[in-house]
């Protein structure tokens, strides 16, 4: 390829910085995986926008090619790891295992609060409720053995073991729930196995929280997390309005953001040390708040795989405002086991969409 030689100087120079600064902050993602951002809150901002800085490297690498400029291997090296890590927002294949006898179908889901039946979808003062029953259709629909939920909401309702007991029938439920004058709110594990024990995880100066419950699987025990960790607690919608009219809630927006950021690594690592003292295996799911190229889903990995890394196919997004570009929800299992399936359905009942895997896990000999 010839190259063009004969370009304007001062335009020679902008292009180069330009892609330098490009290439800087695509390096500066993959860091964000590695970096506490107790300790450096931006680096989750920069990793939460990997997928919109690679593009712009991508272009500037084809722009670069289209011009024969000797500067296209700038972008091209910034890149080479993005071969790697896409994988995380995106299969083209799956690599699944063959199903065994024994497998496991394993589900998790963020219902939001059952928020979504105040809106369109579902009209008049009962949308909770016909929010709720169709969810629990759709659960029973789907079959899993294992379906963990975060943000369930019970307005009115304090008897939890009975909610469960009516909507999901046929499952043992391990859950935590808040109480306020309101009703109850927490998060739930249902299961087809027999519950050996249980336990949560509060978190300090938060609403959010991990639960978990050791089940009779196959003659053995494993261990099954749900966590919720940190929300942004922000309004996609009304910060967009809001740019360019009203600085405080931008300023406000980043506050939030910040402080969410700041607390997460607390409590992953709260999570990670009863991982660590667990004598079984265990199997981590939840919505996790952050993005495949962050330090919680990094410390997190640590022993286990992802299912839609595994045997996913086509985007992993599950947070439906902002699809394809983010996926916050998660199933990772030990890699003793074997992942046979990840569907992530685009259904309307939530801000999240649910992740449904089949493990093959080992019968206890």
């Amino acid at each position: 390829m010839a190259y063009n030689q004969h370009e304007n100087p001062v335009w020679n120079i902008v292009s180069r910085v330009l892609m330098l600064l490009a290439a800087f902050l695509l390096f500066l993602s993959y860091a964000s995986m590695l970096v506490n951002p107790a300790r450096a809150w931006f680096m989750t901002v920069i990793g939460l926008l990997f997928v919109p800085i690679a593009v712009l490297n991508v272009l500037l690498f084809l722009w670069a090619v289209h011009r024969r400029s000797r500067s296209f291997w700038i972008p091209l090296l910034a890149l080479l790891p993005s071969a790697i890590l896409l994988g995380r927002y995106l299969q083209f294949s799956s690599g699944a295992e063959e199903k065994k006898p024994g497998a496991v179908k394993v589900m998790t889901y963020n219902v939001g609060k059952f928020g979504l039946g105040q809106g369109d979808r579902f009209k008049g003062e009962s949308g909770v409720e016909a929010c709720i029953d169709s969810v629990a259709r759709y659960l029973r629909a789907v079959d899993a053995d294992i379906v963990c939920l975060q943000e369930v909401n019970m307005p009115g309702e304090y008897d939890a073991a009975q909610f469960f007991r009516k909507h999901f029938p046929g499952y043992n439920a391990g859950y935590f729930m808040y109480v306020s004058d309101e009703g109850t709110y927490g998060n739930a594990i249902l299961s087809r196995f027999p519950i050996r024990d249980k336990g949560k995880m509060v978190f300090e100066r938060s609403a959010n929280m991990a639960v978990w419950t050791d089940l009779d699987v196959h003659g053995g025990t494993v261990r099954v997390y749900n966590c919720h960790f940190e929300s942004y607690s922000i309004s996609l919608g009304h910060l967009a309005k809001s740019i360019g009219r009203d600085s405080t809630i931008v300023r406000s927006t980043g506050e939030k953001m910040k402080k969410s950021i700041s607390r997460r690594p607390e409590q992953v690592e709260m999570v990670m040390a009863d991982i660590e003292d667990c004598p079984v295996k265990a199997i981590v799911t939840g919505d996790f708040n952050d993005n495949p190229l962050s330090y919680t889903y990094h410390r997190l990995m640590k022993g286990r795989k992802d299912t839609f890394v595994e045997a996913g196919k086509g985007f992993g997004a599950t947070y439906s405002a902002l699809w394809p570009f983010i996926r916050i929800d998660y199933i990772l299992y030990p890699k003793e086991f074997g992942a046979v399936s990840n569907r992530i359905p685009r259904l309307d009942y939530s801000d999240h969409y649910p992740v449904v895997a089949e493990i093959n896990i080992p019968r206890d000999e």
